[in-house]
């Protein structure tokens, strides 16, 4: 990387290609910019210099996953077997479980990173990126008064960049803790409080799991239908055993299979208030992305009347909610397990690749990864780490076609030149 720096003002006022603002530092990038250090960011950097492609990455926080590092909670596992989630070129250790923890997988990749020395610019948030016609290179200018300059972005920010968090009428009479699964560390802080957790995918369900083991009271709101499915199925992981089958069967009859299953583990959930969808839960992440609970307990708790289940919210009072079934009942706290969306509408400055509504590629998997003029997206397929690793391996090969092809012409366009004669 240089810096475009001139040696007299006079040009760089005049240079059309370099005229900044004096508080501005322009870089030139030879590879790609990389916006994020998540896992995503990491696997495309990793690929991309094993095809021999260096990259810049711009991480806006102070650490590789920022999200796994500061916005997760202690007893957090991952929700597939390792040999799911590991990302290319390098797999787990193999002393590590089959579900390793928080701290493991962050310590995975820090090793990631540092195997492949992976060095991102931390505390370098990206405010705009945009593609220069003009140039035919990308602007990619930060809160730090910088602008990148490259020929490829790649779009690593992910599905989880911003916190959702619902408008609920009466938030600010309630009084009482309201925070988002985000700022959630554990149930030690709840203990002996009566706790409202709103959402029932793998992150509410398990939440409330883990005030019960703190000696809280939980309750979860369930506004929609969910699939629950056990973690494991006859002696293997209910993920694994999903993939194998759907090498051999069509994915509708997979489903009845995984609910048949079901059913006999864990009995009629609709029993509890937790219905199931219409459409299979293999069926239904393929067509929505909506993923299926792994229950590691919760569901025994709920059986057994720790935890109680409650519909949507109408209103929030003084330490009271009001549900829309008409129920009244008294809470501590409220905890939003609603998930996250992500932020790229709010600085990418492109129309063709991804939408402005929901900041996912428009394409759908496994066609996401390539837009036009070098733009690329990894780890928006809805799929996990898994579908980040198929986007990291397809943008680090399209990206060295092109790579050896510049290199190639520049190399022929100097053989023109005339030979210096000694």
């Amino acid at each position: 990387m240089e810096y475009c720096e001139r040696e007299q003002e006079g040009k760089r006022l005049h240079d059309p290609i370099i005229s900044r603002k004096k508080a501005e530092r322009c870089v030139w990038v030879p590879g790609p910019v990389i916006v994020g250090a998540g896992p995503s960011g990491l696997a495309a950097a990793a690929c991309l210099k094993e095809k021999g492609v260096a990259s810049v990455i711009l991480e806006r926080s102070n650490c590789i996953a920022s999200l796994w590092q500061l916005n997760t909670y202690d007893r957090l596992r991952l929700h597939l077997p390792k040999q799911f989630c590991e990302l290319p070129l390098m797999g787990f250790p193999s002393n590590f479980p089959t579900y390793p923890t928080k701290q493991q997988f962050i310590r995975y990749l820090e090793s990631y990173a540092e195997h492949f020395a992976i060095q991102p610019r931390f505390n370098e948030a990206v405010k705009e990126a945009e593609f220069d016609s003009s140039l035919g290179f990308w602007r990619v200018k930060t809160t730090t008064a910088t602008e990148f300059v490259c020929r490829w972005v790649i779009v690593a920010t992910g599905e989880n960049a911003e916190a959702v968090v619902p408008e609920i009428e009466g938030t600010g009479e309630f009084g009482g803790t309201i925070k988002h699964t985000s700022l959630y560390k554990s149930g030690g802080e709840f203990k002996g409080k009566k706790v409202l957790v709103v959402g029932c995918g793998n992150s509410g369900m398990e939440v409330c799991l883990d005030l019960c083991n703190h000696n809280a009271t939980p309750s979860l709101v369930v506004r929609d239908t969910v699939h629950i499915l056990p973690r494991e199925m006859l002696g293997k992981s209910t993920f694994g055993l999903s993939m194998w089958l759907l090498k051999w069967l069509p994915i509708q009859l997979v489903d009845r299979l995984l609910l048949i299953v079901s059913w006999l583990m864990l009995g009629n959930t609709s029993r509890f208030g937790l219905d199931r969808p219409p459409l299979g839960p293999l069926q239904l992440k393929n067509l929505s992305g909506k993923t299926p609970v792994l229950d590691v307990g919760t569901l025994a708790k709920i059986k057994s009347g720790h935890i109680m289940i409650r519909p949507g919210i109408k209103r929030l009072r003084r330490h009271t909610v009001e549900f829309v079934d008409g129920r009244i009942e008294n809470f501590d706290a409220i905890i939003f397990a609603t998930g996250y969306k992500s932020n790229v509408p709010y600085w990418l400055k492109e129309g063709d690749m991804f939408s402005k509504e929901d900041g996912y590629p428009k394409r759908p998997f496994p066609n996401g990864w390539k837009g036009e003029n070098g733009l690329y997206a990894v780890g928006f397929t809805k799929r996990g780490l898994l579908g980040a690793s198929m986007d990291a391996k397809n943008i680090a090969e399209d990206i060295e076609r092109c790579w050896k092809a510049e290199a190639k012409h520049s190399t022929f366009s100097l053989s023109l030149l005339p030979q210096s004669v000694s």
